[in-house]
């Protein structure tokens, strides 16, 4: 069994002085004890200036030590930095963007910053109540439970004339050149209510359409809507799973010229950013609930939020400053399309 550490005790102390008198050694003062020599060297390291080694004096210290206050962490419930913090938690952002927008604003003021390892602690370990509630709520897996994928045999009718997504383009994988997006929806309470969801590979853009509901007519018209807001330029293509909604992908081609590939079954991680921002979105938009509701303004003020929430995979840029920088690019060519 490993050992317990204990603090020396005042006889303890009291042979360590009367043997460190007689010129022992720390490892044979150890033995003696039953300790580890580095615990006698550092009793002895903490005698005041190069005197004799006092048991009293050192019992002393020893108990002030204990009873002297620990030192009052950065996010204390009080403090002004951990108000900071709850302010961009209510905003939905994650830990690690907080932290990161901390050191930006205080670069050389180590006291205003705090890792995101050190914001998770002050959550999860501040004391039950409505508060710690509260700040757990904020975080975007709160209390949610991962469950595996079924890898069971695909049912689903396959789409006519789809193209696979081992046939894109290299360009695309590269996410070099913006103008490639990933597409889904996201479904409400009972699949009654759906939101198509699309993600600009490049720059994490994020744009969101309002479904009537989930059949192909829906699907193809509420995103050829939000498609075609875009520049034509950046409308070059979108993969997507293997949906049945997306019957009349060839119609959506032909309204938007937007090429569209097709994921493998249970293949998530093909399409992964628009993976990752559904369930960002579940922030604003729980499981469970009736995304009817929702008009299209609505969407668009949640795609807003989410554009303007720094990422650090773009340098902790957002994703609206750099899809506003392709868009200038576009603009200085004078064969692009507005």
């Amino acid at each position: 069994m490993p050992r317990i550490y204990t603090h020396l005790t005042t006889q303890e102390r009291a042979v360590v002085m009367t043997m460190r008198d007689d010129q022992c050694s720390i490892r044979s003062i150890a033995e003696r004890l039953g300790r580890s020599p580095s615990s006698i060297s550092r009793e002895l390291r903490r005698a005041p200036g190069s005197g004799a080694y006092d048991a009293n004096l050192a019992h002393l210290q020893s108990y002030e030590r204990r009873m002297a206050p620990r030192r009052i962490p950065k996010l204390h419930a009080d403090g002004a930095l951990f108000q900071v913090v709850r302010h961009y938690l209510k905003e939905l952002w994650s830990p690690q963007q907080i932290a990161n927008i901390l050191r930006t604003m205080w670069p050389d003021d180590c006291d205003k910053t705090v890792s995101h390892e050190t914001i998770y602690n002050a959550i999860y370990l501040h004391p039950r109540g409505e508060l710690k509630r509260e700040l757990i709520a904020c975080l975007r897996h709160h209390n949610q439970v991962r469950k595996p994928r079924s890898r069971g045999v695909d049912r689903r009718g396959q789409i006519k004339d789809m193209q696979s997504i081992h046939i894109r383009p290299p360009e695309i994988e590269d996410r070099l050149i913006p103008g490639h997006w990933e597409g889904d929806l996201i479904k409400g309470e009972g699949n009654r209510s759906s939101v198509g969801t699309l993600v600009e590979r490049t720059t994490r853009f994020v744009v969101l359409a309002k479904m009537d509901n989930a059949g192909t007519r829906s699907v193809v018209d509420s995103f050829s809507a939000v498609l075609n807001r875009q520049p034509a330029a950046l409308r070059k293509s979108m993969t997507y799973d293997q949906g049945r909604e997306m019957h009349g992908h060839k119609i959506l081609t032909e309204r938007t010229g937007v090429q569209i590939y097709f994921a493998d079954p249970h293949s998530p991680w093909q399409r992964g950013s628009n993976e990752n921002t559904n369930g960002l979105l579940r922030q604003y938009m729980p499981k469970g609930s009736d995304l009817s509701i929702y008009s299209q303004d609505e969407l668009d003020a949640i795609a807003l939020s989410l554009n303007t929430r720094p990422r650090e995979t773009l340098s902790w840029k957002t994703p609206l400053a750099v899809y506003t920088e392709h868009m200038a690019r576009l603009q200085l060519q004078p064969d692009a399309i507005h």
